[in-house]
């Protein structure tokens, strides 16, 4: 049972097992986590270059696998987060000759990849999202149009959407295109968030400064690492400790109604996942 005798969710981290793999989920379990969303690897990361949405499937299935194994060592929960990394578009673009219409579509293919196994019962989530760096308008609305599908195939699946974006505090007309296709907008989270944010849900980086606008705003969020399992980049974004760290410290600054915020109230209305049920006694 973890030590804070409560769930302890890091809602966004890869694992990569030719790197720390599941010594990541180790060093999590021994902090205190009890729970997490593993997401996908961008594709190019695993060595698939990929021409068709089947190409996609087996990086999900090694995300699937190392999820499995990731369960036998926590007290908690874990489960896949599936889908298309938006910086795709670019290698797409730039490397390998695609229009930005090409590009979308097989993007968009691999969405339906990832709700394929979804619909499957094996991921809570999909992923998608659009570029957080200066691209094309060409490019820039071809990722949206590949965001407002994954909207669509969130929606026809009944899971949720993690969305990669740009810095920002507002995605209002992402909630909106999430509305329009029959998705809540709370179900759509945006992943590497700061403390406060307009039409979806933040998954808040666990810098401390951010924390406290989280916990001030009296709203919903979740608590992530964006752990890359990179052995080039080692404990980058953040390390696999740090969610648990910082419940530890919120915790101790007296904010116990925002951590069950966190870590129970908000994946249970965004993702439908019962972090308590799930925790060992």
């Amino acid at each position: 049972m973890s030590e804070f005798d409560q769930p302890v969710l890091d809602d966004h981290l890869h694992l990569d097992a030719e790197n720390q793999g599941l010594d990541a989920v180790r060093d999590f379990a021994r902090a205190g986590g009890t729970h997490l969303l593993v997401v996908n690897k961008p594709s190019w990361h695993l060595g698939v270059e990929p021409d068709t949405g089947a190409d996609f499937r087996p990086v999900f299935e090694e995300t699937a696998r190392l999820v499995e194994a990731a369960r036998e060592i926590l007290d908690g929960e874990a489960w896949p987060v599936l889908g298309v990394h938006p910086g795709l578009v670019s290698r797409l673009v730039e490397e390998r000759g695609f229009s930005p219409g090409e590009a979308r579509d097989l993007m968009c293919a691999g969405i339906d990849a990832a709700a394929a196994v979804a619909s499957e019962g094996r991921a809570v989530a999909l992923k998608s999202g659009r570029p957080h760096y200066d691209v094309s308008s060409a490019v820039w609305e071809a990722s949206n149009a590949v965001i407002r599908h994954a909207c669509e195939r969130a929606a026809d699946v009944g899971v949720s959407l993690q969305l990669h974006t740009e810095s920002t505090d507002d995605l209002t007309a992402v909630g909106e295109w999430a509305s329009a296709a029959g998705l809540a907008p709370e179900a759509v989270v945006k992943h590497y968030a700061s403390g406060r944010l307009s039409g979806c849900t933040p998954s808040v980086m666990c810098d401390k400064e951010y924390l406290q606008d989280a916990v001030g705003s009296g709203e919903r969020f979740l608590m992530e690492t964006d752990f890359i399992d990179d052995a080039d980049r080692p404990g980058a974004v953040m390390g696999p400790k740090t969610v648990p760290r910082r419940v530890r410290w919120l915790l101790e600054s007296g904010h116990e109604d925002a951590v069950r915020r966190a870590h129970v109230e908000t994946p249970a209305a965004v993702y439908g996942i019962d972090t308590e049920a799930t925790l060992d006694g």
